[in-house]
């Protein structure tokens, strides 16, 4: 067990003898171990970081400008702008931890930005593209996703240390997004902006909004490590992926979302009928 001796610098604080054995040392920069080398208490980082704060400040502004776009009825920007904040949205976290930036104020900052690009900015577009018409049941449609996108960022924030880490708790915010916008984006480029979609947007914007705040687990692809060698196909499935999707974005995209969205239901049932846990929420016997 280490012991504690006094520095010999002028000018130093003694260490009162009661408090050598405490385990939170009053004067840490001013203690040494018995080979001399300083001890130094490690506190977490509550500074700001130009980097991957600057991602997360693009993705906000991307939402923003959605909302923006959707008011001058440029819809088809609109959901481009929030498919770009997904983009963005990925990679603030991965510069983060790569280049050891990670902050409390980077978290809280990510959240936030995530409301108004993932939260209001699409309820915003697809209200403004065809809800407005149905009066009532329009604009409650468009709250129950601003709203549930709100519920499900707070359960994320507060449920990240006792959920599976390979699964999401409930539709993740952003593919909620992809849905809503993405079939915008899609009717819009298949000309079908004059023709009366409202219900099927009411429908999509619903079943987006409810869906987040499920307990449906949803594969989190976090488990997968980009670090590890790959076989050949998958560098091939990969440029086939971004062929179909450079081909025709607003199809592909819009089709890869849709199944993303029910696979959560997909996996749901499939514990159902295997007997396994449904919950991904771990005990902390799970934990341990």
């Amino acid at each position: 067990m280490a012991t504690f001796r006094k520095r010999k610098n002028k000018g130093s604080i003694p260490f009162p003898k009661s408090l050598r054995s405490h385990k939170t040392p009053m004067y840490p920069a001013q203690l040494e171990d018995v080979d001399g080398a300083p001890i130094v208490r490690p506190r977490r980082s509550r500074g700001i970081y130009l980097l991957p704060n600057a991602f997360t400040t693009a993705a906000l502004f991307c939402g923003f400008y959605a909302i923006v776009m959707a008011m001058n009825l440029k819809f088809d920007h609109a959901s481009i702008a929030i498919f770009v904040a997904m983009v963005l949205d990925s990679l603030d976290g991965r510069v983060a931890r790569m280049t050891n930036t990670q902050s409390e104020f980077g978290a809280q900052y990510d959240s936030l930005s995530d409301m108004v690009s993932f939260g209001a900015a699409p309820a915003l577009v697809v209200y403004e593209w065809s809800l407005r018409g149905m009066g009532k049941l329009g604009w409650l449609a468009a709250f129950v996703y601003c709203v549930g996108g709100a519920l499900r960022l707070a359960r994320f924030n507060t449920n990240i240390a006792v959920v599976d880490k390979r699964y999401f708790q409930g539709l993740p915010s952003p593919a909620a997004a992809a849905l809503v916008a993405g079939f915008v984006w899609l009717m819009d480029d298949l000309r079908f902006a004059g023709t009366d979609l409202s219900w099927a947007s009411w429908i999509i914007t619903l079943y987006a909004g409810i869906t987040m705040v499920t307990n449906v687990p949803f594969y989190s692809f976090k488990d997968i490590n980009f670090r590890k060698p790959v076989p050949f196909i998958a560098a091939l499935l990969v440029v086939v992926v971004l062929v179909a999707i450079s081909s025709d974005p607003s199809k592909v995209l819009f089709g890869l979302f849709v199944l993303y969205g029910i696979s959560g239901y997909i996996v749901y049932a499939w514990r159902k009928i295997k007997g396994k846990p449904v919950s991904i929420v771990q005990t902390e016997h799970e934990e341990k």
